[in-house]
């Protein structure tokens, strides 16, 4: 996951834009910050995934198949 300084900034931008608002280089930092959160989250849902075994009713087990990449 991310280091706690950058989710700590992102909390830090989100609550000046709902309090005084961004300027323009504040906006970017914000959008690549969430960006790089989401890519991370992404990342470890996948990973989590990876790791899910599912058993039917019959008692057989397996793998979900792979979603397609977007």
């Amino acid at each position: 996951m991310l280091p706690m300084e950058k989710i700590n900034r992102i909390n830090a931008l989100a609550h000046k834009s709902r309090t005084q608002g961004l300027n323009e280089a504040e906006k970017q930092e914000q959008l690549a910050l969430r960006a790089e959160y989401l890519q991370a989250l992404r990342k470890n849902v996948s990973a989590m995934l990876d790791n899910v075994i599912i058993e039917e009713e019959d008692g057989t087990r397996h793998r979900p198949t792979k979603r397609k990449e977007r």
